[in-house]
């Protein structure tokens, strides 16, 4: 069967809220792979990547497939909505599930994921609930799990448009805060330390007393300690779900069925401590998170006329003039109008320079001014008074979609994670079913009942999962955190899991390797052409051509020529291969020499070819020039290697980095050339955008995945096919920061070293955690089996929980230089 392939950007299908979503774009991807005529359809990198359906054309034509594509788009649109909210705390992993189990169980919720820190996404029906429903069901529920604090704020919604459709709430707006308890959000841990002061007082009153009092205070100690770990058992049982917290009260009760208080009071002593303490260091990772939307100013001095008036940012309008005085926060996205400055752009893209910005004309626009010229929320103005013309409302700027993006990569959670989700569902019931079994160990072991049920009870409480739970969100959190406070946007835990692992890299070489400002180095006309002729004629058809080299051409005859070079007429790209156009009442063809196999008119004579082979072998990308059946000459250009990268190769090499390999579309002596001057394993030269593709589609397949670097928008269907995508420039760029899976908000190669280390020491951290977490488990249960006690095996089950949480909390310290 003759196949074609027809491929499609998602977010052009599915608004924007749905094109992050997972099950929406895999439903798109299977309602079209059923149709007559399609032989597949699959998603080519991650949810923002494109589609691609591979058909028959003599079934289905493509205009067909394009067609039934929107049309499926559109009704997977309006069939579901998705919304964004947030609560006000941090939650347990356990406390999370249960969360998004209760969601996903609610009438007209399709699906939910709620992650630790607090982060909800929720796809549902329009027609069977509204989000302020399911915003009221949230308070409803974060109350009832613990929440100190706990309003939600729904921040982004895809739902029809409606009565409801563009409002916001902000956290605690017209509602009253539910504290969960008398000390506030510290109640927790004010309990927990309340319980083991009475349980030390207990056990030294129990020295020289006996009878009520020592266990009066065993009592208080039960009560302090097991009152949340108690609230949040009773509401799982009251779902018919078995967790951690259910399996520990059940020890406990045991250990007072045996009359050892003591024991039973310190295992929920301990278990109510790393509670809490988990839960702060949960908060840690949120508040580095959140630290990022505390970057812009609340206010903004707009000019009006003559004067300016103090407004809250979000009053700002494009177009708006904003001053800048020195030394205070851009309050927008924009461009500088007036003014001269050095701006420090560290807390949004991580450089550690300033960068100096000047005035740009009043009629450039954001999407076209150089580094220079714009400028981002959030960043700090030098010793230099500016003024900026506001390119963005304050919810659409560099920031704010940054922000928005790590709340919700905070509730995508990683392989690993959904693989200890998925462990935890099966593991707990058979710990239970274990526990029951031991209990009638005195059936068959001559020993009493009450030794096999206090046996059975240490084993419950080796064998509960806590650790676990939290080794691989408090790990995720804490990178994806770092990440943004180093200029790296990382979408998830699954992308931060995959660049650690990787063993290649593939980059572009245009504008990622190289400046992508090449310049005119050889000018070489053939036998009877002056290089007047020549340079005048490529300048008048390349001088309609927006493509770098064509820009490198023009300036070099402005240079040369003593005059401007003149104009052609009907220039038309001909795409991977050159241009033609018409000048001097003459057909012109300008490109590679495989340009000229294609098309008619004289071949290229051996000079030309020599020339071109010449250039070509010393790194030179060449043009050959033809003017009707006349060939002018050829012309080299050469681009130059990025600044520092030749220690970006070497330093990811040191990393680990086995394989690095640069695709070009120049001629493979261009390529070879600059990957000998960087340090590169690989070079391919000569490549289409679909050679690059079937390039990392082979190369992932070889070395089991590869990372794609380049720019997000000429590399897009390249890095949507490479395991991890990263993006270089993208607080200038709105597709790169869409399209990456991870995003360099500096236009600067030096970060992602930095990337890679912190995604390695992030992989390292998870496969640590998972040991210790597994391993405890793996040690507590055969020794409590054989005699361990209760309250041993409770310091040893906290102690490892704790050990995980605060070896993740090592990322947020992670350093700036590998």
């Amino acid at each position: 069967m003759a196949e074609d392939k027809l491929r499609l950007e998602i977010p052009v299908l599915l608004p924007a809220a749905a094109e992050a979503c997972e099950r929406c774009v895999q439903q798109l991807a299977e309602v079209l792979a059923s149709r007559p005529g399609v032989a597949e359809a699959h998603v080519q990198g991650r949810e923002d990547a494109v589609l691609c359906v591979h058909f028959d054309p003599a079934q289905i034509s493509a205009s067909q497939v394009r067609a039934l594509a929107v049309q499926q788009g559109a009704r997977l649109a309006s069939a579901s909505g998705h919304a964004n909210f947030r609560l006000s705390q941090p939650l347990h992993a356990r406390a999370a599930r249960t969360l998004a189990d209760d969601l996903r169980g609610r009438p007209g919720v399709l699906h939910a994921d709620v992650g630790v820190t607090g982060a909800v996404l929720v796809e549902f029906d329009p027609a069977k609930v509204e989000p302020v429903a399911l915003e009221a069901y949230l308070l409803e529920r974060a109350a009832a799990l613990g929440q100190s604090n706990a309003e939600a704020a729904r921040r982004k919604s895809s739902a029809k448009e409606g009565e409801h459709g563009g409002h916001e709430h902000k956290p605690g707006e017209g509602r009253e805060h539910k504290h969960g308890g008398p000390f506030g959000e510290r109640t927790e841990l004010v309990f927990a330390g309340l319980s083991a002061v009475v349980l030390l007082i207990g056990w030294l009153a129990s020295f020289r007393l006996e009878g009520a009092i020592p266990l009066a205070f065993y009592l208080l100690a039960y009560g302090f300690g097991g009152y949340f770990t108690l609230r949040e058992a009773l509401e799982n049982l009251r779902k018919r779900r078995f967790e951690i917290d259910t399996l520990m009260l059940v020890a406990a009760a045991g250990a007072a069925a045996l009359g050892e208080w003591a024991e039973g009071a310190l295992l929920l002593v301990l278990f109510s401590l790393g509670h809490a303490l988990e839960h702060y260091a949960m908060g840690r990772a949120r508040k580095a998170i959140e630290a990022l939307a505390e970057l812009a100013p609340e206010r903004a001095s707009r000019k009006r006329g003559d004067t300016f008036e103090d407004v809250p940012v979000e009053a700002l309008e494009i177009g708006d003039i904003v001053m800048v005085r020195p030394n205070e926060r851009l309050p927008a996205d924009g461009v500088v109008v007036v003014g001269e400055s050095s701006v420090n752009q560290a807390p949004v893209t991580g450089e550690s320079m300033p960068v100096d910005k000047r005035a740009a004309g009043h009629d450039i626009a954001f999407e076209t001014a150089d580094a220079a010229q714009k400028v981002f929320a959030g960043t700090i103005n030098g010793v230099g008074a500016l003024e900026v013309r506001v390119a963005r409302l304050s919810g659409e700027s560099t920031l704010a979609r940054v922000v928005t993006m790590v709340a919700e990569a905070e509730a995508q959670r990683s392989p690993t994670q959904r693989f200890t989700d998925k462990f935890e569902r099966i593991f707990v019931p058979a710990v239970l079913l274990g526990v029951f079994a031991l209990m009638f160990a005195w059936v068959v072991v001559d020993e009493p009942f009450s030794v096999s049920f206090y046996r059975a009870m240490a084993v419950l409480v080796a064998a509960s999962p806590c650790a676990l739970a939290i080794s691989v969100p408090s790990a995720v959190l804490s990178g994806v955190a770092r990440a943004g406070r180093g200029g790296v946007l990382v979408k998830g835990g699954g992308p931060l899991e995959n660049l650690g692992r990787l063993q290649a890299l593939a980059f572009d070489k245009t504008g990622t390797l190289t400046e992508g400002r090449p310049r005119v180095t050889d000018v070489v006309p053939a036998v009877g052409v002056d290089e007047a002729r020549l340079l005048e004629t490529a300048a008048a058809v390349e001088g309609l051509s927006d493509h770098p080299l064509a820009a490198a051409v023009v300036t070099a005859a402005t240079e040369r020529l003593p005059g401007p070079p003149g104009r052609a007429e009907a220039v038309e790209s001909i795409t991977g291969q050159g241009v033609r156009g018409r000048f001097g009442g003459e057909d012109v063809f300008i490109g590679k020499l495989k340009l000229f196999e294609t098309v008619p008119g004289a071949p290229v004579p051996e000079q030309v070819r020599s020339e071109v082979e010449r250039l070509s072998s010393s790194g030179r990308t060449v043009m050959v020039v033809r003017s009707g059946e006349t060939y002018l000459g050829v012309i080299g250009l050469q681009d130059t290697p990025r600044e520092g990268a030749a220690e970006v190769i070497a330093a990811l090499r040191r990393l680990g980095v086995k394989r690095m390999i640069m695709l070009s579309g120049d001629n493979q002596g261009v390529a070879d050339a600059i990957a000998a001057k960087l340090g590169l394993t690989d070079a391919r030269g000569g490549l289409m955008p679909e050679d690059k593709v079937a390039f990392i589609k082979a190369l992932r397949e070889q070395a089991g995945g590869v990372a794609m670097v380049g720019d997000g928008v000429n590399d897009a269907p390249a890095m949507a096919n490479a395991t991890v995508g990263i993006a270089m420039g993208a607080a200038g760029s709105d597709v790169a920061l869409e399209t990456a899976d991870v995003a360099l908000m500096a236009d600067d190669l030096r970060r992602l070293p930095f990337a890679v280390s912190l995604s390695r020491q992030t992989s390292a951290i998870i496969k640590q955690n998972l040991l210790v977490s597994l391993g405890m488990v793996a040690f507590l249960i055969p020794a409590t089996i054989f005699g361990l006690k209760i309250g041993a095996a409770v310091v040893f089950h906290e102690g490892s929980t704790l050990l995980v949480v605060f070896n993740a909390l090592r990322l947020l310290g992670h350093r700036d230089k590998p």
